[in-house]
């Protein structure tokens, strides 16, 4: 450096460099006498300066004591202009250390030398070894800058390596003071230094930054080492000044620091897009001026067949910008933005990278007219216009498939890219495709788990003449996988309608395939007209033996681990609700004047635990209107915030009368853009209505013979009411099958109903618990085809049990009407 580029130096900072700082220095004069020892050298070897000053070095060094002549050795390190090596020597007590020797030829006015060897000990103190398998004794192997100054601080002796790091001459620099040579403040702070290690004898080390006087690189970084030098009488005699280059080792360490981070922060999240944005974030500006990382379009998406490395093909891989970092605001040297179709040019170096997995490194980029950058203007003007000068192309491999590539470009940065760029560069980004496989597997599997639960849940919502309805399903982040929520809308007869709401525990494929299968039992047990509480006693007995066949299963992840349902049954006829909970969040009624209440429902067991606690029912009225709100708990519990705020936060979010339900359905879920939700997210909204007394007609009859006739005319004289006429003789065929059948088997009074929702339902009321099943009638059996006559006539029957008994009931669709008796109708 010259004297004004040590407007970089830094001073004063201590180092852990015990490469430098445990480095015994002794100086030798021209026949290999020790005329100075410092306190290094009696620490490592046991002699102190009344013991060795003034004797031969053949006494501590071999290398003296080997050869056949001390001036032998003398006239080699002459030939040699030094000498180094490693040697065992012995401990003043008699033990035996491994060191390295470095002899360094040092000159003085008048032509004399002296002889500067330092001594390293091979051996790592405890704690120390894995820096020093990586660093090893740097004075052994790096060109060092000597100098020795008297106790005016004057340079007496200096080697010709100390030029080539300050670049001041030897002429210049012999009987001068640094601040003679060095003025202003930082000849000053050496000076300082150097005194107080003549006072204390202590060994300061000390690193800067600076320029070397022939570089237009970077800064490189340097070590210097002050020891003070001691006479016989272990006075004072100097001070020894070592500089070392010591960039290589001080990369080495902010790689290994690199890397360390790397491992810590790549693989921290099962998102590809932010696995990329933080292998871009980690090399800038440590390794580039500007990185993008680009994956191929099946990891990004988590859909399709991985490319794999060596396929070939008309073209390219599609890639997708997944990361960006630059040392600049606004990255100026991206066309695209993250999550946008890259353009990837059909030649080399590209094509290499792509299809045969081989980085490419230019480190000075050729701009000049006919190179590969030219064949594509728009990156020829990239080029130019962000100057771009040096440039590494990585893919991103793992397990032989191309998950996508990643650019590294230095543009402010003059220094060009090199081979150990490189490497560091395949080793960031080897960390980030274990992260990125990991997640591109994990993406699948939820992709997958994603459409399987889309898939199994219902397209289309249909409430009948009972409530309107409305949904939203939000499946969990992509930490966290899809899980086992369901919900589902269904009707039942008498224009009933079924409401449920589940939520299986687990996420993933096992959690969706499970839901799939409780929602078909759900059907299933619906269709036999349970009420709530019995339906979910089903449902546990069904969701407990899934669970046994799974364990009967070796190696195989238990399916069913527990779920919570609600189930409720809405009768727009009479406005009343059953419902009856399993383990799960109770419902929300929100009536037509916006006032919230919660319901307090036994809650009952999750599904499948076995307590074998029975199950309860409520039964409450609806006002028309209502809205009824079923959910899962991913809905009102978040990470930060407890069930019963989550509660008030849906209960607010619904108050709105007036309000569409699909308005109803975006307000309380768009309250959890800014939480942080770890679950799916499930909301049933369920608007009550009501049938019209004319829409419904009931009798009670008596339990005799006579009364079959009674009904057929009853009923014949409602139709015609209504004006379904054309319903009028299948109708009297299933009134009279179905009250003969109850006065068969019933005793007591027997209820009729006729029902005109969507359809036609007739319902037969008798006090019998007995459940009607149709059955083959042989040729000479006088009865036994009722049931059959019943099926043949309607769209479908069935029974549902009651307190008092059962009913009976079948639908019929109602003709199309059109004219004036439709508008009447």
């Amino acid at each position: 450096m010259t004297t004004t580029s040590l407007d970089a130096v830094t001073l004063g900072k201590q180092l852990n460099m015990s490469d430098i700082s445990d480095t015994a220095i002794v100086l030798l004069d021209e026949k290999g006498t020790v005329v100075a020892w410092t306190h290094t050298a009696e620490r490592l070897l046991g002699y102190s300066a009344g013991d060795i000053v003034g004797r031969s070095a053949a006494l501590v060094l071999p290398s003296f004591r080997e050869a056949t002549t001390t001036s032998a050795f003398v006239e080699q390190c002459h030939a040699e202009n030094g000498w180094s090596g490693a040697t065992a020597v012995r401990h003043r007590d008699g033990g035996v250390l491994d060191v390295s020797v470095r002899i360094t030829m040092l000159r003085g006015q008048d032509g004399t030398t002296r002889w500067l060897a330092s001594v390293t000990d091979t051996v790592p103190q405890s704690g120390d070894a894995i820096d020093r398998s990586v660093r090893g004794p740097l004075l052994a192997r790096a060109p060092i800058g000597v100098g020795i100054r008297d106790l005016q601080l004057r340079c007496t002796y200096v080697n010709d390596v100390a030029e080539s790091y300050d670049g001041l001459r030897r002429d210049r620099r012999l009987g001068r003071r640094f601040t003679e040579v060095l003025p202003g403040d930082h000849g000053e702070t050496i000076e300082a230094v150097m005194r107080q290690v003549l006072q204390s004898g202590a060994t300061k080390v000390h690193e800067y930054r600076t320029w070397l006087p022939t570089s237009q690189g970077p800064e490189h970084q340097f070590a210097a080492s002050f020891q003070c030098l001691q006479g016989a009488d272990g006075e004072s005699l100097g001070v020894c000044v070592i500089g070392a280059d010591v960039t290589a080792s001080w990369q080495a360490r902010e790689r290994l620091a690199v890397l360390s981070q790397a491992s810590a922060r790549l693989g921290s999240t099962l998102d590809v897009m932010q696995a990329s944005q933080e292998l871009a974030d980690l090399s800038v500006p440590l390794l580039a001026d500007f990185v993008a990382v680009d994956l191929e379009q099946s990891v990004s998406f988590g859909e399709g067949l991985p490319v794999r490395i060596g396929a070939t093909g008309k073209h390219l891989p599609g890639l997708r910008r997944a990361g960006l970092a630059s040392i600049h605001q606004g990255v100026p040297e991206s066309p695209w933005v993250r999550g946008e179709p890259v353009f990837v040019p059909p030649i080399p170096p590209f094509t290499d990278v792509l299809c045969a997995g081989k980085s490419f490194l230019e480190p000075v980029l050729d701009t000049a007219s006919g190179a590969w950058v030219h064949k594509v203007p728009e990156l020829a003007r990239e080029v130019r216009e962000n100057g771009v000068h040096s440039i590494m192309v990585v893919p991103i491999r793992a397990r032989r498939a191309l998950l996508g590539a990643a650019l590294f470009v230095r543009t402010k940065d003059p220094v060009p890219f090199h081979e150990a760029d490189l490497l560091l560069a395949e080793e960031l980004v080897g960390r980030a495709a274990q992260a990125l496989d990991n997640a591109r597997q994990y993406a699948r599997k939820h992709t997958t788990a994603l459409a399987l639960q889309r898939h199994l849940l219902p397209r289309r919502l249909t409430g009948g003449t009972a409530v309107e309805v409305a949904s939203r399903y939000l499946p969990a982040d992509l930490d966290h996988s899809v899980g086992g929520d369901w919900f589902d809308v269904f009707p039942l007869s008498g224009a009933r309608v079924a409401l449920v709401v589940g939520d299986v525990v687990g996420h993933g494929l096992h959690a969706a395939a499970t839901m799939g299968r409780l929602r078909t039992a759900v059907h299933t047990l619906a269709d036999m007209e349970l009420p709530p509480d019995e339906l979910l006693a089903h449902l546990d007995d069904t969701v407990q033996r899934l669970g046994e066949e799974d364990c009967d299963l070796p190696d195989q992840t238990t399916a069913v681990a527990g779920a919570t349902c609600l189930y409720a049954v809405y009768d727009p006829a009479t406005r009343r609700c059953t419902m009856a909970s399993a383990g799960h969040p109770p419902p929300v009624v929100i009536d037509p004047q916006g006032r919230v209440t919660y319901l307090d429902l036994p809650t009952g067991a999750p599904l499948g635990v076995g307590l074998g606690d029975p199950f309860e029912s409520v039964e409450l009225e609806l006002a028309e209107g209502s809205v009824l709100a079923l959910y899962t708990d991913g809905l009102i519990e978040t990470r930060d915030h407890d069930i019963e705020e989550g509660m008030h936060r849906l209960g607010t979010a619904l108050a709105r009368p007036g309000r569409s339900l699909e308005d109803l359905c975006d307000i309380a879920t768009q309250t959890l853009t800014d939480q942080a939700t770890c679950d799916d997210v499930t909301l049933l909204l369920a608007r009550t209505r009501s049938l019209s007394p004319g829409r419904v007609a009931s009798w009670t009859l008596p339990g005799d013979r006579s009364t079959v006739g009674s009904a057929r005319n009853l009923a014949a004289r409602k139709l015609t009411e209504w004006g379904l006429e054309g319903l009028e003789d299948a109708t009297k065929l299933i009134v009279s099958e179905l009250v003969t059948n109850a006065i068969r088997h019933s005793t007591g009074s027997i209820g009729l109903r006729l029902i005109r929702h969507q359809g036609l339902t007739c319902e037969v009321t008798d006090t019998d618990a007995f459940v009607p099943r149709p059955r083959r009638a042989r040729t000479t059996d006088e009865n036994g085809r009722g049931l059959f006559l019943v099926g043949k006539l309607s769209r479908r029957w069935g029974s549902r049990a009651t307190p008092g008994g059962k009913v009976v009931w079948a639908e019929q669709d109602l003709p199309h009407i059109s004219g004036p008796r439709s508008a009447a109708a």
